[in-house]
């Protein structure tokens, strides 16, 4: 950039230093894939290289930035002043509400006004921030001129490292997701309503001044009695879905939560027998619990992704609960908006992604036995050092029985 990031009044959480930093690397990768331009539209990206924070991005906005020069900011007139709050950034536009309303065009005069219109760009297309309707007239725009590239894995891989600065958001965040665990576990008892448990879990990340987390909390239960005859019940299911129950006597819980510092997730996942534990669960519970250090064992600098994702499958494979376990055993975690805390990066049979220091994974065993009904997850966060994972959570991993 021609002049130096600016921050006097703007609500950021990094310093201009670390805000060049990224820049300059984005820039370089830019550079070295011979792209004189990049149109960015996963929010996350956005948050990333100026601190611009909204969800705005469920409607057209793009950030056109130039291999040299300063970027451009295309957005409604409902985050103009929202980016101009949270950002650094100075040049900000606005395309016009209306009946037949066409972004694409605003954002053709920005690129012919910055020299940009006939030049090699690299397009986020792999995001929620872009529609497919939107990636459709982005092309029928855009593609007569520019040469328009699919680069949506630059920024993530830039990403996947995290700096010191960011490190320290994980860890914060890390501490509130234990402190969210033990105010819904203090709530989880027969009779309890999941109402409540939500309610204590969700309160407790708001009462440490932590955030939303990028998508639902997952919440589900059902005695594992009422299973087995191949029908889950909410205990065995990896997705939030709407409407409470009150525990039984006898019942399970499971829970998948973050704690968030900053748009930052540090992810924990646990079922609690609620009443007794059956049998299954703690055999199960023994089983995840071996599954998960030996991914964290596995979590290495030089190691793949892939390599991790094989020490769960063996795990859970010599405990004979292969039928119960899932083709994917966790993934990267960063800053991250709606839909979903996850980063692009997975844990799955032959994930070619090099695991490095400064990189942070969750890692989740979960298993959901429709044969017995009974489920059992356990997981949690870890920062990879010189020396291998550190989990960030003071958790303990036994199995956990609410009487």
């Amino acid at each position: 950039m021609a002049e130096p990031i600016k921050l006097d009044g703007r609500h950021v959480h990094f310093t201009a230093e670390e805000f060049g930093g990224r820049l300059a690397r984005l820039r370089a990768a830019m550079a070295a894939e011979g792209l004189d331009g990049m149109l960015l539209f996963a929010p996350e990206t956005q948050y990333w290289l100026t601190g611009y924070d909204t969800f705005g991005f469920c409607f057209f906005q793009c950030l056109v930035l130039p291999l040299e020069g300063a970027p451009v900011l295309l957005t409604r007139s409902a985050d103009r002043l929202q980016a101009l709050f949270t950002s650094w950034l100075e040049d900000v536009r606005v395309w016009k509400d209306g009946a037949g309303a066409d972004p694409t065009q605003d954002l053709k005069a920005i690129l012919a006004e910055t020299g940009l219109l006939t030049a090699r760009l690299g397009v986020e297309f792999d995001t929620h921030g872009l529609t497919a309707a939107n990636g459709r007239r982005l092309e029928a725009t855009l593609g007569a001129e520019a040469r328009l590239e699919d680069a949506s894995p630059l920024v993530p891989a830039l990403r996947l490292t995290k700096s010191p600065a960011e490190i320290a958001m994980v860890r914060r965040a890390a501490a509130i997701g234990d402190e969210a665990y033990r105010a819904a576990r203090a709530e989880i008892r027969p009779g309890a309503d999941e109402a409540a448990i939500l309610a204590a879990l969700q309160g407790a990340v708001f009462a440490a001044g932590g955030d939303f987390p990028a998508n639902e909390v997952i919440i589900g239960s059902g005695p594992a009695a009422e299973g087995g005859d191949g029908r889950p019940t909410g205990a065995l299911l990896c997705r939030y879905f709407t409407g409470r129950r009150a525990l039984s006597a006898e019942d399970q819980i499971t829970l998948e939560w973050a704690g968030v510092w900053r748009r930052y997730h540090a992810a924990l996942m646990r079922t609690v027998p609620v009443g007794a534990a059956r049998p299954e669960h703690v055999s199960m519970h023994a089983a995840a619990e071996d599954a998960l250090l030996a991914c964290e064992a596995a979590l290495r600098p030089g190691r793949t992704m892939g390599e991790v994702f094989a020490a769960h499958e063996a795990a859970f494979e010599r405990a004979g609960l292969g039928h119960a376990r899932l083709n994917a055993c966790g993934y990267a975690l960063g800053a991250r908006y709606t839909p979903s805390w996850m980063e692009p990066q997975m844990f799955h049979a032959g994930a070619p992604t090099v695991i490095g220091p400064d990189m942070v994974f969750f890692l989740h065993m979960i298993l959901m036995d429709a044969r017995s009904g009974a489920a059992m997850c356990l997981g949690r966060t870890s920062l990879v050092t010189e020396s291998g994972a550190e989990p960030l959570s003071s958790l303990p991993l036994a199995l956990d029985v609410a009487p």
